[in-house]
């Protein structure tokens, strides 16, 4: 197998070792990608079939992408100080196959909760080390070209979760989403050995060395805020002591994070490299807003089908695949034209353009909203967000200093996860707000935006008149979710105008 650096020449072209190494990449990303949405659109069914509250059903979804996120850093500093590539690849994938058991034999939410959660952190780690690995594998003016495979297979997974999860859910159990991993897993456990090269060690340590005190503090303060954040006016009221505590120890723990990373910790996750520039820091806050629009994209537009438009999970899976089949082509020729160019303004600017003119456009849906209508809005949106997918990435690597290029890669993911995690939880949370407040006003009770989901399969229950009042106070919730969206995608279009008044636009490597 042979390793290229980021320095390498431009006339590079994958042996089959690497080519082999690559679909490996692909494949394991796609896995991981899969569950990270593939609960979207049988939330309710679940809650139903498990007889849980809300809460438990916005946990299943959102603990995945927590654990996810939180987990990537240190999982990516492991790899890179003692070289543990190939064998923490084969403890994440192990890690997210025992996962699936837990949950595929779950009756009741615990041990459903349980399982998602271990199970994130296992997909975190198949992300986190795809990114190093092909980081490590592809100089840097090769990447966009060769990594728009492994992009594409992310995508697929992210977007066709709904789907796979809709038809598993409806035509046999949900339980089949998790059984149906273990085959998958045990072909890449099996694979590692002969098609993942091993690395060098990039910052040699002991595992005393280890920043075990970081890893504890970031997990735990991250989990306290989203907590505060999916409480706050919904399990309880914002001025609560329990929310107020939860976001207090939160930022308090972030706090301590940073004081921690910045004295102490001889080997920190945050290295001062990875935020050398403030084009670097913007360009991975740009990141952390992207995952935030697309996961609520692909949480909300589904759910707008099943409820504002009353159709089924499969429906509404269906409903998505405008957005699900041009966020793949904008993300494929995004990173072909920029391999060739050498160039990616232009990426930026289209992405952000039109994911802001998409967002904006979500206003328009209504519960009669024609096809003709949201198909267009959503290939809008779909050709953005493929764009900043590839643009962003990219983005970061031309930045960044060659020698730390896999461990931008694994932040680019950590903070695009963490985005992922927060725009599902400050979209739960808002929505709920918004559409309590629309019942209230309407003199009905607050308790449906609780169980929003599971009040879908009451819907057809109902008299015209108390119908109409629910459905606008969907609506009412799912605009202002879509306002939330058109203002951070406006504040990434602004952000991606400061980004490109440092550097050249072009790429660090050869032309």
């Amino acid at each position: 197998m042979s390793l290229q650096t980021a320095a390498s020449s431009a006339a590079w072209s994958p042996s089959a070792n690497d080519a082999a190494c690559m679909a490996f990449l692909s494949f394991v990303s796609l896995l991981a990608a899969l569950d990270s949405t593939v609960m979207v659109t049988i939330l309710p069914i679940i809650a139903r079939d498990l007889k849980g509250s809300a809460a438990d059903s916005f946990w299943t979804g959102t603990s995945y992408l927590l654990t996810s996120a939180v987990s990537q850093p240190f999982i990516a500093t492991l790899a890179d100080s003692f070289g543990l590539h190939r064998k923490l690849l084969w403890l994440s994938i192990g890690t997210f196959a025992v996962a699936s058991i837990i949950c595929a034999l779950s009756r009741t939410f615990t041990p459903l909760l349980t399982g998602r959660f271990i199970q994130g952190i296992g997909g975190g780690g198949i992300l986190t080390l795809v990114q190093i690995i092909f980081a490590r594998l592809v100089p840097l003016r090769e990447r966009p070209r060769w990594f728009s495979i492994v992009l594409a297979a992310w995508a697929i997974g992210t977007v066709g979760g709904p789907f796979v999860g809709s038809i598993l859910a409806t035509k046999t159990s949900f339980h089949w989403i998790f059984w149906l991993n273990l085959p998958f897993c045990g072909l890449a456990l099996v694979l590692i050995p002969f098609v993942v090269p091993s690395f060098p060690s990039m910052a040699p340590c002991s595992w005393s060395q280890v920043n075990w005190v970081g890893a504890i503090v970031i997990l735990s303060s991250t989990t306290s805020i989203l907590l505060g954040l999916s409480w706050g006016g919904v399990t309880f009221p914002w001025t609560s002591k329990w929310t107020l505590l939860a976001l207090g120890l939160g930022i308090f723990g972030l706090l301590l994070f940073n004081i921690w990373e910045h004295n102490f910790a001889k080997f920190p996750f945050i290295q001062a490299s990875m935020f050398g520039t403030r084009s670097l820091v913007a360009a991975y806050f740009c990141a952390l807003l992207q995952g935030l629009i697309l996961f609520c994209l692909l949480y909300y537009i589904p759910f707008y089908f099943a409820s504002a438009q009353q159709r089924t999970p499969m429906q509404s899976s269906v409903c998505l695949l405008p957005l699900s089949c041009s966020l793949l082509p904008g993300a494929v020729v995004a990173s072909q034209v920029i391999s060739r160019t050498g160039r990616y303004r232009w990426a930026l600017w289209l992405g952000w353009v039109l994911t802001a003119l998409g967002s904006g456009l979500l206003l328009l849906l209504r519960a009669d909203t024609t096809a003709s209508i949201w198909i267009i809005v959503l290939i809008v949106l779909g050709v953005g967000n493929g764009s900043l997918l590839s643009a962003i990435n990219f983005n970061i690597q031309s930045i960044i200093d060659p020698r730390n290029s896999s461990s931008a890669a694994s932040m680019y993911t950590f903070f695009r996860s963490l985005g992922m995690a927060v725009g599902v939880t400050i979209g739960g949370s808002l929505f709920q707000n918004v559409m309590a407040g629309s019942l209230s006003r309407s003199g009905l009770s607050t308790a449906i935006a609780k169980d929003a989901e599971g009040f879908v399969y009451r819907l057809d229950l109902l008299d015209d008149s108390a119908l109409h009042k629910i459905l606008n106070a969907y609506l009412d919730g799912f605009h202002g979710v879509f306002y939330v969206l058109l203002g951070v995608s406006t504040l990434g279009l602004g952000i991606n105008t400061f980004t490109q008044m440092y550097g050249s636009g072009r790429t660090n490597g050869p032309d």
